[in-house]
């Protein structure tokens, strides 16, 4: 059978293995996916992905807790273990300074380790950042109250997609099915 396409390149960070698209040549960017149900690194990007690796080297990892990087047995899930991954995912790759593009839970990511680490941060694109408190919007009470279903993730990304016509089927029986992954 095919693999899938949100399994990518294997990248040991810290003790644990990060799933990576690793695209392009160049200066480095690191895409940092949100926290919606069913997100990959690949279901996230996978649009932008090749478009930006015509010019720059990007990087586009599952964080842990999501996709297809490993979840260890006692794994204490935190901004800082995120962060951490991330400067693991640099050092193994021997980059001492990225650009990041980081959506809604990457963007929070993105600001906090370019809080701690500045030097390892160029530039950066936060959307729809997370770091702040902001009221509960319906679209975002509709994503924590998520309950699996085809049907459910179709709505769902019918109110993330400013243009509708990307909201296919396809793309939500991937995100449904990765919804219902352990």
């Amino acid at each position: 059978t095919a693999q899938s396409p949100e399994i990518a390149r294997s990248i040991r960070t810290g003790s644990f293995n990060t799933n990576c698209h690793d695209l392009g040549s160049g200066k480095p960017v690191v895409l940092i996916h949100g926290s919606g149900p069913g997100v990959t690194g690949w279901a996230n990007w996978r649009l932008v992905m090749p478009e930006l690796a015509k010019r720059v080297r990007v990087l586009a990892p599952d964080m842990v807790g999501f996709g297809y990087t490993d979840r260890p047995q006692g794994f204490a899930y935190s901004r800082q273990a995120w962060i951490t991954q991330l400067i693991d995912l640099m050092d193994e790759l021997a980059l001492p300074q990225v650009d990041i593009v980081g959506n809604s839970f990457g963007g929070a990511i993105a600001l906090a380790l370019a809080i701690q680490h500045p030097e390892r941060v160029g530039r950066m694109v936060l959307m729809g950042s997370a770091g702040l408190t902001f009221p509960v919007t319906e679209g975002l009470a509709a994503v924590w109250g998520y309950e699996p279903s085809f049907e459910a993730m179709k709505g769902l990304l019918d109110i993330f997609a400013y243009d509708r016509s990307l909201v296919t089927d396809e793309l939500a029986e991937l995100r449904y099915q990765a919804s219902i992954r352990p």
